[in-house]
């Protein structure tokens, strides 16, 4: 056994307080980041999700989201128990959760996750962003508490992003005008009376799991926010039925006109795949900008 799984074995125990022996581990697929297994011991199943090639605190700051929305949850929704978590140093970093076996929707599924949804919206704070910086996919999010959420979102969000793609694909003097105008603006675009909601920060279809138990938050990029943040991600790739939203709104009911932020908000997720990944994002990022001005 190398110096990895002994470190995970060793970081398992103490946090445990049992002896933990790694019996097999099964790689599962579906992660794009990290590399995902799972992890049977002495103890039972786990969780296993680990890089060598992070953010050192990667682990670190998603235990910390996952610690959050487990504080927020009530029955509609599941939250995976963090058990232990290493940062990425001369071996790779590494997070160990409960692990939840895959289950096949039911017919109230939609409806848990709205409804569950609503009630972590329902949990606040005074200000928004969060205790420690943290990340969306691998992007680091500037998470300093604010008290105002234009000004969060504008130099937080956005121009944070900005600055990031600026330094890594560069930006032409047309796009730095169009999205400078488009910050100015930003203070008549949104709403001066949101409040700091907790927010999962990244639900896209593939951050949910179905169990046996019903629905389960995953990859997380928490912070406190606007809560119709939440729905830039939610709505830019679909997946999302409208029980889900009928559940959502018998719970806690967006304004009618949350629509009219929906694409602005939506900027952020199209920056951050930019930066990300390059390609037509970029394209699309500067017509959603345009479209506000």
């Amino acid at each position: 056994m190398n110096l990895f799984w002994r470190d995970i074995e060793s970081i398992m125990s103490r946090a445990l307080n049992k002896k933990v022996q790694i019996l097999s581990s099964k790689n599962l697929g579906g992660g794009c980041i990290n590399n995902a297994s799972k992890l049977q011991t002495n103890v039972g199943a786990f969780f296993l999700k680990s890089n060598a090639n992070c953010a050192a605190d990667m682990f670190e700051r998603e235990a910390e989201g996952m610690q959050e929305l487990a504080k927020a949850t009530d029955a509609h929704l599941l939250v995976p128990a963090v058990i232990c978590c290493k940062e990425e140093n001369e071996t790779p970093g590494f997070l160990v959760q409960e692990y939840l076996p895959t289950g096949n929707p039911g017919k109230n599924t939609d409806e848990m996750l709205g409804r569950g949804l609503a009630h972590i919206h329902r949990f606040q704070n005074k200000r928004f962003g969060f205790d420690h910086n943290n990340y969306c996919g691998a992007t680091p999010q500037d998470n300093g508490w604010n008290s105002s959420w234009i000004e969060f979102f504008r130099d937080q969000r956005i121009g944070f992003l900005l600055k990031l793609i600026e330094s890594e694909r560069g930006l032409t003097p047309g796009e730095k005008s169009t999205y400078e105008k488009l910050m100015e603006r930003i203070p008549e675009l949104l709403p001066p009376d949101a409040q700091p909601s907790l927010i999962h920060g990244d639900l896209w279809s593939g951050n949910y799991m179905i169990t046996p138990g019903g629905p389960a938050l995953i990859d997380p990029a928490v912070y406190y926010a606007d809560r119709e943040m939440e729905f830039a991600i939610i709505t830019m790739f679909g997946g999302f039925s409208q029980r889900f939203f009928d559940a959502y709104n018998d719970v806690y009911p967006l304004q009618k006109d949350w629509r009219a932020r929906n694409r602005l908000y939506q900027l952020y997720h199209i920056l951050n795949h930019y930066y990300l990944f390059g390609g037509g994002y970029g394209s699309q990022a500067l017509s959603v900008a345009r479209s506000y001005l």
